[in-house]
């Protein structure tokens, strides 16, 4: 019998206070009774996780509805709060009880995070916490509400990337320039929150103990495995290798374009995306939503029936949140359900190639949380973010054989192909450029925002396409605030390189194997968070390197695979 009844409300904490009082005076007298203890907190916190996930969905699926916005803050206002102090406390009552030593193995790493976790709990970090959050949900509603009138119509942001990729430069010229001409009207707003979050989390960091938030935040990610010296490697690794094919990619376009220099609108900083350069039309691989689920459910079940009964799951379960509209908060992500044990997607999606790859992107995450969905502790299925994004990233790279389902023609599934390797190596730079602006922002907490923007012109220089910013440069030096992690996840980015790495490598590894690579891909995934992120790249037969050679053997083999498509 479940400790916590499946009709459990616990959006009022008078609802929870029962449970948190027998779980913190229970009598205990053995490692069995702390065993149990373990589960019946597990099988809570399930039921508070889904809770406040279905709060989040509901609010960043329409963030100008007030009602949903309400009910989210008066659980990060009056649940979370006291649940950060009951963990605290229940946190002590395992690690400090005599028998937590004759516990079986498998909670050697839920005992490492525990006692992480207790170092850097301060009660005084609570209210701090709560002034984050409330902070995040302001810019999420700021930039969620953000359109554009365009050709005669009211549009949002991601419906506005399709004229971005339209061959016609004066309207390329012309939607970037109302983008972020309505961005401009913000910025200062933006500005604003970041200034106090950044003086909230030096703050949380000062409380802790802590010199800056970035040591903080290393020990509260539990980030056990690799050190703020191997991300500054990383980054020096990703100049070094991806730098001089990002430039090359860059003079062909310029070239193909007949320019003496580039400008933004002929080159997303972050994607590489933009127009063709043979002047094709743009890759359109769905009209509708209806259009994209029903070739992805083709697509995966070509790969493997595993896959795509996994998909299919995900479409009956009614869990999917894909097309845009006014309001909706920007981006994309995956949320599993605690309890419910089912993924939640949420994208934004305006018929574009990058829309696929989001979406088959958010789907890698759905599987890894399907995969170890049979884990019964909530922190065994709590993988490291790092592999939870391998998940997400090397199916973006795994379906790029069955992309041919979305094009009628072989050169425009070959055009999403190398437009996606290309958009890897573009990628890895932009990934460096936010993790090494945060480490610079986080150690100089008390920085201007004169020296922030020349900071982050400074990376950009390091990091970006050479294009000519004439004209726009209070845009350039504020074009950090377009990256939401900034906001919401601190810290939260470089995730997506060391991810990128393992993904390639499973690509390598699909490209002469495919069933050997889905089978190294599930039996990693199964593991959730039972073994160290070492051991879970070990468990696909991947390696977890920062250094040049690496890298440069995983971007050569991108090199490889451009032109034999090309040829």
């Amino acid at each position: 019998m479940k400790y916590v009844p499946d009709d459990f409300e616990p959006s009022i904490w008078a609802n929870i206070e029962p449970y948190v009082n027998d779980l913190l005076k229970r009598e205990l007298s053995c490692s069995s009774c702390l065993e149990t203890l373990i589960s019946d907190s597990s099988n809570l916190a399930e039921h508070i996780s889904e809770t406040g996930a279905l709060l989040y969905i509901a609010m960043t699926c329409d963030t100008e509805n007030k009602e949903n916005k309400s009910a989210f803050l008066d659980f990060v206002e009056n649940i979370r709060p006291k649940l950060s102090e009951f963990s605290d406390q229940l946190n002590r009552r395992i690690v400090e009880h005599p028998a937590v030593n004759d516990l079986p193995g498998r909670y050697d790493l839920m005992i490492r995070g525990i006692k992480s976790d207790i170092q850097i709990f301060r009660v005084e970090n609570i209210p701090l916490g709560v002034k984050q959050t409330k902070l995040v949900t302001k810019a999420q509603g700021i930039t969620g509400g953000m359109t554009v009138e365009f050709e005669g119509r009211e549009m949002t942001f991601p419906e506005m990337r399709v004229f971005l990729e339209s061959n016609d430069r004066i309207k390329r010229e012309s939607a970037w320039k109302s983008m972020v001409k309505r961005w401009m009207e913000n910025s200062e707003d933006l500005s604003e929150i970041f200034d106090e979050l950044i003086a909230i989390r030096h703050q949380i960091a000062k409380n802790a103990g802590f010199e800056s938030y970035t040591n903080y935040m290393f020990k509260a990610m539990h980030r056990f495995d690799y050190s703020i010296e191997d991300c500054l490697t990383f980054h020096k690794s990703i100049e070094e290798v991806c730098m001089p094919i990002l430039n090359k990619i860059n003079i062909e376009r310029k070239n193909a374009f007949g320019l003496d220099q580039l400008s933004p609108w002929d080159v997303n900083e972050k994607s590489g995306s933009g127009p063709d350069i043979d002047g094709k039309e743009s890759l359109k691989p769905f009209e509708t939503v209806d259009e994209m689920v029903t070739k992805l459910s083709q697509l995966f079940h070509n790969m493997s029936n595993d896959l795509g009964d996994k998909f299919d799951k995900l479409v009956e379960m009614d869990t999917l949140d894909l097309e845009t509209r006014k309001g909706k908060a920007p981006g994309g992500y995956q949320y599993y359900l605690e309890k419910s044990r089912i993924p939640f997607i949420f994208m934004n999606a305006a018929g574009l190639q990058g829309d696929l790859e989001t979406m088959v992107h958010e789907s890698g995450h759905a599987f890894h949380s399907l995969y170890c969905g049979h884990l019964d502790l909530i922190d065994e299925r709590d993988y490291p973010i790092e592999f939870a994004e391998v998940a997400a990233m090397s199916m973006e790279l795994l379906t790029q054989p069955e992309w041919d389902i979305f094009y009628d023609e072989l050169d425009e599934a070959d055009r999403a192909r190398i437009t996606h390797l290309e958009g890897v190596v573009f990628l890895l730079p932009w990934i460096a450029t936010i993790d090494a602006f945060q480490h610079w922002i986080y150690a100089n907490p008390e920085h201007t925002r004169d020296e922030r923007k020349k900071q982050w012109i400074s990376l950009r220089e390091r990091f970006g396409s050479k294009m000519d910013w004439e004209g726009h440069d209070n845009f350039r030096e504020l074009s950090w605030q377009q990256q939401g992690h900034l906001f919401g996840v601190p810290f939260y980015y470089v995730e997506y390189g060391i991810a990128q790495l393992g993904a390639l490598q499973l690509w390598q590894t699909h490209r002469g194997d495919p069933k050997k690579a889905l089978e190294n891909y599930s039996n990693a995934m199964k593991l959730g968070n039972t073994k160290t992120l070492p051991d879970l790249f070990a468990a696909a037969e991947l390696k977890l390197g920062f250094d040049e050679d690496h890298l440069y053997s995983l971007i050569n083999e991108v090199e490889t695979a451009m032109s034999e498509i090309k040829n």
